[in-house]
């Protein structure tokens, strides 16, 4: 059981440090909807470190499936972020083709004020055999949903 929680712990902080890379170390700023995805997976790290303090009780055999549930949510996250930028369906307002806000028109013809750049979530920054890094992120979170799932099956034995 510790093992599988481990590894499905290990994973999402993985995932997490590779986002932060190709932040950090890449310079692919995030967007928005990628920002979310990352909150599930802190969770599950946390909920990893937890499940491995606390092994006895219901609280113990409990929480590998709240680490599926942070998994599937940064899933389902990304699965929308995937549906955003192939198209599908329209992505926040926020981080989407022409959206500016919050800033005044003064506030955009003024070189002394720093407005950033808004990154947009319907465009593919990065991706790999033909799958950005939203789809990634399903594709392995549904996987580490998999092993918590696996670390519950082992706690209720």
């Amino acid at each position: 059981r510790s093992f599988t929680i481990l590894l499905a712990a290990g994973g999402s902080l993985a995932i997490l440090l590779g986002a932060l890379a190709f932040q950090y170390l890449g310079g692919l700023a995030p967007c928005q909807l990628c920002l979310w995805q990352r909150w599930p997976h802190a969770a599950a790290i946390a909920i990893g470190l937890l499940a491995l303090l606390v092994t006895r009780g219901l609280p113990g055999r409990l929480l590998p499936l709240l680490g599926a549930l942070a998994a599937l949510t940064t899933a389902a996250s990304g699965a929308f972020h995937v549906g955003v930028e192939q198209k599908w369906w329209e992505g926040l307002a926020s981080c989407t083709a022409g959206s500016i806000s919050g800033i005044s028109t003064a506030d955009l013809l003024n070189p002394d004020v720093n407005v950033g750049a808004v990154v947009r979530c319907d465009e593919i920054a990065w991706q790999m055999f033909g799958i950005s890094m939203a789809g990634w992120n399903v594709i392995l979170s549904a996987l580490l949903a998999l092993i918590w799932v696996a670390a519950y099956r082992r706690s209720v034995r």
